[in-house]
């Protein structure tokens, strides 16, 4: 099938956990490369059991399985919130 990598990319943090899987390279029969994804994400549901629950702030997580070195790389991500001060201006008031 010519398949070298399979990237799970898991996503969620509203209460829902969501899961997008790219195979690569592309294979030039789409059928047969939908049909892997969604087998894929068959396991990847069973397996992983991302659930997505959190406050609303947007996380996830990345496994990609490289299937010419036989390796698995695991990454995260996640926003997370920054203040900072901007100033002050003096309130108007009209008496």
């Amino acid at each position: 099938c010519g398949v070298e990598t399979v990237q799970l990319n898991f996503s969620g943090g509203s209460d829902e956990g969501y899961l997008d899987v790219w195979i690569r390279p592309q294979n030039d029969s789409r059928d047969l490369e939908r049909k892997l994804e969604r087998e894929v994400e068959e396991w990847a549901w069973e397996h992983y059991q991302y659930s997505g629950a959190g406050d609303g702030t947007d996380y996830g997580d990345r496994y990609i399985y490289d299937l010419v070195n036989n390796t698995v790389s695991h990454e995260e991500w996640f926003h997370e919130m920054t203040e900072r001060y901007v100033g002050e201006t003096p309130l108007e008031t009209s008496t």
